[in-house]
């Protein structure tokens, strides 16, 4: 275990290339970990604490992702060409390590990839990449991430066996008060428009759809060939967008510009490729309704690139909304577990 998480840290510090290599060692040794589960309660110890860097981590990423968009989006590129960019990349790095098998074991279950692709790809960030066009960017960070609560209606609805437990809402209402106060820090202008709005919060949908039909694939199948059928389909289905728009420039143009290689490598190998086998980890370890919790640190790393690169100012109003998301998140773990055993309930374990 020691080894594990020097690894980890490890993978934390390299670059792109030598993370992804770091990271199939890693998904080795957590599917060990998975295997001898029933026999040794440190490795499930292990394996939670795990689940819960990994999601820091991700969230950092995609966080910072919005900056990315941004900044890609200023420069003449659209919304769905800078998603095709950054899912092809990705695609074609996880092929070089995924690439035995081509099919899922059923029509069915192939089906619930081109779901994947479609919900955890090119609807969520086609539509997340034209509400920034449309809305403020605290807006978007708002409202996307409100997919952890679509979740928790989503596992009520689709699980009738699950309870979910008080600790599971009272956490996420802690959270999303606290997420309220990051995004409109400091901000007497916030305007409302409905396009954008609507546009991000049906991302938020998209992503609550994406992370239960995750759950049920990560009972049967690796997170490599996972996260490689959701790129392919996100970008398949994406085609039919990328035919109809015409307001971008040529990528071709302005590829060399390191402003333009430098955010589409961190969005395709970065945000996407590590992002999702890293995803994909954490809501086995932690269960879909715990996983998409750690979607309220979300905003805060928007909030915080914002202060360091744009120098835009934290107000005592951020560090509120800091401190009300962490302990949502805290609620949300930890309350659960101080109800009588004979009344705690399983659903955060997925």
């Amino acid at each position: 275990m020691i080894y594990l998480y020097r690894e980890y840290i490890d993978f934390c510090y390299s670059d792109f290339f030598v993370s992804i290599r770091l990271m199939s060692n890693f998904v080795r040794a957590n599917i060990c970990i998975d295997m001898h589960i029933s026999t040794n309660n440190s490795k499930i110890s292990g394996g939670f604490f795990l689940g819960h860097v990994a999601a820091l981590i991700t969230v950092a990423m995609w966080g910072y992702s919005f900056v990315s968009t941004k900044v890609l989006l200023e420069n003449g590129m659209g919304p769905v060409q800078i998603y095709v960019c950054r899912f092809l990349l990705a695609y074609i790095l996880v092929v070089l390590i995924s690439h035995n098998r081509l099919w899922a074991s059923n029509l069915r279950e192939e089906g619930m990839f081109i779901l994947c692709g479609i919900c955890g790809g090119s609807i969520y960030f086609i539509a997340e990449n034209f509400a920034l066009r449309y809305t403020l960017t605290t807006n978007v960070s708002l409202l996307t991430s409100l997919s952890p609560l679509i979740t928790v209606m989503l596992v009520g609805l689709v699980y009738k066996t699950e309870k979910l437990g008080k600790g599971t809402f009272i956490g996420s209402m802690i959270a999303i008060v606290g997420v309220g106060f990051v995004v409109f820090n400091s901000s007497t202008s916030v305007q409302v428009r409905p396009l954008g709005d609507f546009l991000s919060l049906a991302a938020a949908c998209c992503w609550a759809v994406y992370s239960l039909i995750l759950r049920q694939l990560n009972a049967h199948y690796d997170i490599w060939f996972i996260s490689r059928k959701t790129f392919f389909y996100g970008c398949i289905t994406a085609i039919p967008f990328l035919l109809v728009e015409h307001d971008s420039v040529n990528v071709l143009d302005i590829i060399w510009e390191p402003q333009i290689y430098g955010n589409l490598l961190f969005l395709g190998v970065g945000a996407s490729t590590v992002g999702y086998v890293l995803w994909a980890l954490v809501v086995k370890n932690l269960g879909a309704v715990k996983a998409n919790n750690y979607m309220y640190f979300q905003p805060i790393m928007t909030l915080l690139v914002s202060s360091v690169v744009l120098g835009e100012h934290v107000s005592l109003a951020g560090y509120i909304g800091i401190f009300l998301i962490l302990a949502g998140l805290w609620a949300g773990d930890n309350i659960n577990k101080l109800q009588p055993h004979n009344q705690h309930t399983h659903s955060d374990n997925g």
